[in-house]
């Protein structure tokens, strides 16, 4: 059985992400979502940052792939933002991952080791105008061009955290958008049908 790991933005573990973990489920897949703060949510995406600094982002990318290891089987990973740390360096180097969905964020694979694995799929979403993203737009295409059929998705705006119903900059046509191609893809890659979260 395929298992989703779905790992959060800046702003933490938030009702947003937690709805987007719960569309999944609905979907019939099994989905586990890690607090990578330990309970800590902030209402801004500096504050958040300024936390995640605080902790450390090596710190950040260890818990979220650690999450990863006690899993068999195969692995689709989606990650927000702050969480496509630790989700790209997952699709990077761990056996089993089948996808990879990277969302409002993308980083160089020299990163993680120079190349991305020929059995990972992925997509990656970017708002044009997003500040938080902008530096991000040349990894998101060298990502989405190594990957077989890797695609690239771009949308109008200036929003951040567009698809967290909870953050103040969501939007609710491309943040509903980008929740749909995400199921299409997590369906397509999965061998699931039906799951319990954990």
């Amino acid at each position: 059985m395929t298992h989703v790991l779905l790992l959060h933005h800046a702003l933490g573990l938030t009702p947003g992400i937690a709805a987007i973990a719960d569309e999944l489920r609905a979907a019939g897949h099994q989905v586990t979502v890690p607090d990578l703060y330990n309970g800590a949510t902030f209402d801004t995406v500096a504050a958040g940052v300024a936390h995640a600094e605080q902790v450390g982002f090596d710190t950040i990318i260890d818990r979220g792939v650690a999450t990863a290891e006690g899993f068999d089987g195969e692995l689709v990973v989606i990650g927000f933002s702050l969480g496509v740390l630790p989700a790209q360096k997952i699709a990077q180097t761990r056996p089993g991952v089948v996808g990879a969905v990277l969302c409002h964020g993308a980083v160089p694979l020299s990163m993680f080791g120079e190349v991305w694995p020929d059995e990972v799929a992925v997509q990656v979403h970017l708002v044009e105008a997003d500040p938080f993203a902008a530096e991000d737009l040349d990894a998101a295409h060298q990502v989405a061009g190594a990957a077989p059929d890797g695609q690239l998705f771009l949308y109008p705006g200036s929003g951040h955290l567009i698809t967290d119903y909870s953050a103040s900059d969501y939007d609710p046509v491309a943040g509903r958008q980008i929740i749909e191609r995400l199921l299409t893809f997590v369906t397509a890659h999965s061998e699931s049908t039906t799951g319990e979260a954990d």
